[in-house]
């Protein structure tokens, strides 16, 4: 074997290997230690190859990566959207990697380090605020488990976290470049350090802060068995006595407050009212609080104006309807189903604390967890239903950080996922997946101690549309050919380019 095939085929083996290992970074449960080295990568081969040799292997691993979910995005849309989706994911990363390495070594200087996690942080802003399904799977998200990063989305949300975790990748490759060479490095290395050191001190101190308040115990209740529209009596009957059981048993335990999952059933218009009445009795009798999911077909026709409806309803202990909560954001397979989109922030006051709904997807959207924060919401309850139990971890630490961001406990109980309870901190107080009939239930202590105040609730997500402007920056000067570098940072330029 010539030198040049054994050069071609150690190239493909790299580039395969940092596919495999990008695999467990988008995974819909990743590992979190590893989202802080393996970004690295693609990046290095980037910097330290020829263009058109990186451009087809960071593609290569780029794809190999993100294609991990392909059987996910295949349960939830049509082919064509599946293979959009994987395209797009994959040209974003190529896109930053490849923008970011156009500064890196035109300049060599220290100060680009921050490049890297500037261009994550501005596009995870801009997709979270113009595409229907937010940022969905942001490499953030990843740290779902590693409560001292987390505390960082009480100061900076999602964006301050994303910035956090691309920066250190971003050094590891730039010191694996360049070393001591890099202009100052000594700044870029000790930065790192300082800010990583920084948040993980500021979230070992907010974490250790006294969790003081009134100890409520709440009841989750889920059973994945679907009741559509058409559903058979018998059938529907079935599966709602079973969650009138659980109710009932969790109400026995001590439950004050019980919530159940997102449409547990789709029901014609006719319906609605003998449903709404079975539920308000079963609250009165049980004296609970209960927080009901429900679909409303309208079952007409297509020439028929209006849409089928995504509905949280909140029963009283006297059977009362406190009020009811329409879903603002839809999954793929209702936007197919044209379902019909709420806009009002509803909240009730329970035992002196506000509580708001929100419905599964909507809490992958920073902007509507933050508007519960600046209605002072103590508690979040979510009804929920995940896909064939592939992303319950994901949407359950996904809608945690809503509640790290403003300070709010949540209570998400999900179909085909996970049933959850956290603190306004992250920590997960309770936690079981949900089963088919029978079903599952889960009876949760939580400490409401109302509202944490944070400054993601006071600020929004200032810091990522900072990081947007400056990524127009570092845009600008990544294509400014006519820059004058230094001797070192030319002759850099000239061997990598």
């Amino acid at each position: 074997m010539s030198p040049r095939l054994r050069f071609i085929l150690a190239k493909f083996a790299l580039a395969i290997a940092t596919g495999v290992l990008l695999r467990y970074v988008l995974s819909l449960r990743p590992l979190w230690w590893l989202v802080w080295i393996v970004p690295a990568l693609p990046l290095l081969i980037a910097i330290r190859f020829r263009p058109r040799e990186a451009r087809w292997m960071v593609s290569l691993a780029v794809v190999l990566g993100v294609s991990i979910n392909f059987h996910y995005f295949r349960l939830v849309m049509p082919l064509p959207a599946v293979l959009a989706a994987i395209a797009a994911q994959s040209l974003l990363w190529i896109f930053l990697i490849f923008a970011a390495r156009r500064v890196i070594v035109r300049y060599q200087s220290w100060w680009t380090v921050l490049v890297y996690p500037v261009l994550w942080a501005a596009a995870d802003t801009l997709v979270a605020a113009l595409l229907p399904d937010g940022n969905w799977g942001s490499l953030a998200y990843s740290q779902g488990d590693c409560l001292p990063i987390l505390q960082v989305a009480s100061l900076f949300g999602v964006s301050g976290v994303l910035f956090l975790v691309t920066l250190v990748p971003s050094t590891l490759a730039v010191a694996v470049a360049y070393g001591r060479s890099l202009g100052r490095g000594w700044l870029a290395y000790a930065l790192t350090a300082f800010l990583l050191a920084a948040s993980i001190i500021y979230g070992e101190a907010r974490l250790r802060q006294p969790v003081a308040g009134n100890r409520t115990t709440f009841g989750i209740v889920s059973i994945d068995d679907p009741i559509g529209p058409h559903a058979s009596t018998a059938y529907a009957s079935n599966i709602l006595a079973g969650y009138d059981s659980l109710v009932q048993s969790l109400a026995a335990q001590g439950a004050q407050i019980v919530v159940l999952p997102e449409k547990i059933a789709v029901l014609l218009p006719a319906k609605v009212p003998d449903w709404q009445q079975h539920f308000s009795t079963l609250a009165r009798q049980n004296h609970v609080w209960l927080e009901v999911g429900i679909g409303i077909d309208v079952g007409i026709g297509i020439d028929d104006p209006r849409s089928p409806t995504n509905w949280a309803w909140l029963f009283t202990p006297q059977g009362e309807l406190a009020t009811s909560y329409e879903k603002h954001h839809m999954a793929p397979p209702e936007r197919r189903e044209h379902y019909a989109s709420g806009t009002d922030y509803n909240v009730a006051t329970v035992d002196g604390q506000t509580y708001g709904l929100a419905i599964c997807k909507d809490m992958h959207f920073a902007a509507l967890g933050r508007e519960y924060g600046l209605r002072h919401a103590a508690v979040m309850l979510v009804p929920a239903w995940d896909f064939a139990y592939l992303d319950g971890w994901l949407e359950a630490r996904t809608t945690v950080f809503r509640g790290i961001e403003n300070g709010y406990s949540i209570v998400r109980a999900s179909r085909e996922g996970l049933l959850t309870a956290s603190d306004p901190y992250g920590r997960i107080l309770a936690e079981v997946p949900s089963s088919e009939l029978p079903g599952r239930s889960l009876l949760a202590s939580v400490t409401v101690t109302g509202p944490v105040p944070t400054l993601y609730t006071r600020i929004g997500n200032l810091f990522g549309w900072i990081c947007v402007a400056a990524a127009a920056v570092f845009l600008a000067l990544g294509r400014n050919l006519r820059h004058r570098s230094s001797p070192r940072a030319s002759e850099g330029a000239a061997k990598h380019a």
